[in-house]
């Protein structure tokens, strides 16, 4: 099991209610993370839609996660 702090942005905040959680998983990549998060809090959005990034750096959907990562979760944005 691993504990992770999540941060959430735009409707992932908004569907959540919060942005941000610590949370036990014993999830070990950010696709893993993000579809137990998807089932547990009903996210819209798939998991190919929402980008990861583990302490800081973008990372891609099969990184392993550790204890003590922080994990972010960023829909797409739209700007004008």
């Amino acid at each position: 099991m691993h504990e992770l702090t999540i941060e959430y942005f735009a409707l992932l905040r908004e569907q959540r209610g919060q942005a941000t959680e610590r949370l036990q998983t014993a999830a070990a990549t950010p696709a893993a993370l993000y579809a137990e998060l998807q089932t547990r809090h009903g996210f819209t959005l798939p998991g190919d839609r929402v980008r990861a990034a583990i302490n800081g750096a973008f990372a891609a959907s099969d990184a392993p996660l550790r204890s003590g990562d922080l994990v972010v979760f960023i829909p797409p944005v739209a700007g004008g």
